[in-house]
């Protein structure tokens, strides 16, 4: 596998605003093919026949993952960057992953629940982010891909504690933490991250496995 990614995949969060990560993107060195994928049916992305849940988000996550990527996903986003990470590993070189649950038990990490707010202030938008359990505790030693962690200090929706948690349970991950940033870090402090994450993609990708 090559050291860099060919293609940098963006994932947005439950909100599915494709606009999310551009203004980080924009700032980037890295020369790497951009895709931002959005969620059919979510925001300014129409619905497409035969998505219906999150097996089919993470369906379509699979599909552009036919060359060496880097996957930059936010929030609940980066649930189904770990779980494209799982499984296709041999074209996963980098993993950015930006306030995420990372398929942990929330609750017990002190998270403030997110979900009614979504239904209230989103209610337009299908229901499949708030229904979602995945839990990937147990799985999460096997992502191969070196993950940078972005977390803020002021984020009620995924304290710093998911974020240390993560690092101690997959194999090569660093943990980023933005003062007084908050779930929209990566928006927001879009300037500070990039040279972040351009240093993160220039590290050597994961041995590709047998």
């Amino acid at each position: 596998m090559t050291d860099s990614p060919e293609r940098l995949l963006f994932l947005p969060g439950a909100s599915g605003d494709t606009s999310f990560w551009r203004p980080l993107e924009q700032r980037l060195g890295c020369r790497a093919e951009r895709l931002h994928l959005g969620w059919p049916g979510f925001g300014a992305t129409p619905p497409r026949p035969g998505v219906e849940g999150f097996e089919d988000l993470l369906a379509l996550v699979l599909e552009p993952l036919d060359r060496p990527c880097a996957l930059v996903a936010q929030s609940m986003g980066g649930v189904l960057a770990l779980r494209a990470a799982l499984a296709r590993p041999q074209w996963v070189t980098h993993l950015v992953l930006c306030a995420t649950s990372g398929g942990l038990p929330m609750a017990e990490l002190g998270a403030a629940d997110w979900r009614a707010g979504f239904r209230t202030s989103l209610s337009q938008l299908p229901d499949w982010f708030a229904t979602e359990t995945t839990d990937l505790s147990e799985r999460l030693s096997e992502v191969a891909a070196p993950t940078l962690l972005l977390w803020g200090d002021g984020d009620p929706f995924s304290p710093i504690a998911v974020g240390e948690r993560l690092a101690r349970r997959l194999p090569r991950a660093r943990l980023h933490v933005v003062p007084g940033g908050d779930h929209d870090l990566g928006l927001i402090h879009a300037e500070q991250l990039a040279p972040v994450i351009d240093a993160h993609l220039a590290a050597a990708a994961p041995v590709a496995p047998p």
